[in-house]
Parts: C-alpha cells; structure tokens; sequence
C-alpha cells in the first residue's frame, strides 16, 4: 500500500473542498495511505506566472521542505504539478530536496495511469461528457499526445474515464484549445479570456455534452463561471468527481 501525501490547491481548499474530498477517496479506492501535511500553502504558481519569481521563492521552499519526507505527492491540478516539476529548477535551484520532490510530485490521473498502472475504474457514469484537456497537463505534463505533435494518439484521462459503465465521452471539433483562464490572464485580459471560454463551452455543447470535466479546477472554474452566468445546462465537475463512478 503506497503512501501518498495530497497536496490540495489553493483554489480547491477554499472554493471546490468536494474536490479534495473526491481525490481522497478515489485514492482510497485503489489502496493508497493517504496523509495530509498540514504545513502546506499555495505552491507559488500566481506569483511565478504573474513575472513576480522571487516572492514565489519562499513558497516553492515551503512546498519542498513540507513535502519532502513522503514517496509521493499526489493533487488534483496539472498546474500546480506543472509548477513544481518544471518551475522550481528556475526558482530553487540549489534546495536539497527539489530533484527528489520533483519528481515524486503527480496529477491525479498520471498517479493512477502511470504510477499504479490502473486501466480500469469501477463504477458508472451514465451522462454524456466532455473533457477538457488544460494546457499545462497537456502540454507540459503530457497527459495526451496533444493535436500538433506528430506522435501516436494517446490520452491517459481518457483512457480512465472510458472505463465508466454508461459513460459517453464526446470530443469538441478543437481537442486542446486553451480555455482562456490562465490565472491572472482572465483579470488582465478579461475580455479575451471569456471569448476564448466561450467558444470552449460553444464547442462542447455542439458536440452534446451534458457535463464537462478535466483535471484542473481552475480551468473550469473559469467555464463554470460563464456557464452560470449565461445559464447554460451543462455541468462542470472535476474529473475526480467523475471517476468515483457516481451518477451526476
């Protein structure tokens, strides 16, 4: 039984507290320990990204002196993974335990894909969804093989959530377009950041998705938000809320 330490975003702890719950649970289910390190705070990402690198420092060294003792660190974001995988090279580069952290560090989905080798989730789903792929996990994380390279086909979340009984999963026209969060980009650029969204949530609903998931809250915090606000009739859950297999 492996122990796995959960690290839970900021944005999850304080808006989606269902999704660190759900992440919990599916660990469970498939034979985890779970801990909680309660010195953990923001991974650092909102500074780093917003070109503010040394007031993130301080976080990227709390984050690896908090995490450091443990196998593995498993969340429910591909951002924040992305931030401490690829980011505290740059920001830490001489900590003792940034290689270790590094790379113990996984998305939810990669944890049980890749790490515990899961190829089928038990339970049912029966709703039609759409998933979105979130730039980072995609293209930093890879998590799928991402519409412009030219490598074979594959998508470990997919591959997961395919495994649902009565699941159908539908595909937009454009797979991997960003959805125009971006953190600090949707205050900056608020305009562009909610056509952008709004054409993510265009293309789901062409495709007949009745719910939309993914692995980064963020992201679909950001299209729940336009959802709502044009009170659209779709459902926007975190794709650890999907896998638990309950019906929507």
């Amino acid at each position: 039984m492996p122990t796995v330490a959960l690290f839970v975003p900021c944005y999850v702890d304080q808006f989606y507290p269902r999704v660190a719950e759900a992440t919990l649970q599916l660990l469970e289910r498939h034979g985890c320990k779970v801990v909680f390190p309660e010195d953990q705070a923001c991974c650092g990402q909102p500074m780093a990204n917003s070109g503010a690198a040394a007031e993130a420092v301080p976080h990227a060294e709390r984050f690896l002196r908090t995490f450091e003792p443990y196998e593995y660190v498993v969340a429910p974001s591909g951002s924040c993974v992305s931030m401490v995988r690829h980011q505290y090279a740059g920001l830490v580069p001489a900590h003792p335990a940034l290689e270790k952290v590094r790379h113990a560090t996984y998305e939810l989905c990669e944890f049980l894909h890749d790490v515990l080798g899961v190829r089928r989730v038990e339970g049912s789903f029966a709703r039609t969804v759409g998933l979105h792929r979130s730039c980072h996990a995609q293209r930093e994380l890879r998590l799928a093989s991402g519409s412009e390279r030219m490598v074979p086909p594959f998508d470990k979340v997919k591959t997961l959530l395919a495994t649902l009984g009565g699941i159908r999963l539908v595909e937009p026209s454009r797979t991997d377009e960003c959805c125009g969060f971006g953190g600090t980009f949707a205050v900056q650029e608020e305009a562009v950041s909610c056509l952008m969204g709004r054409d993510r949530l265009d293309d789901h609903a062409q495709a007949g998705a009745e719910v939309i998931t993914g692995v980064d809250m963020s992201c679909l915090m950001h299209l729940d938000g336009l959802a709502r606000k044009e009170r659209r009739p779709v459902r926007i859950l975190h794709v650890a809320e999907v896998l638990l297999g309950e019906e929507a």
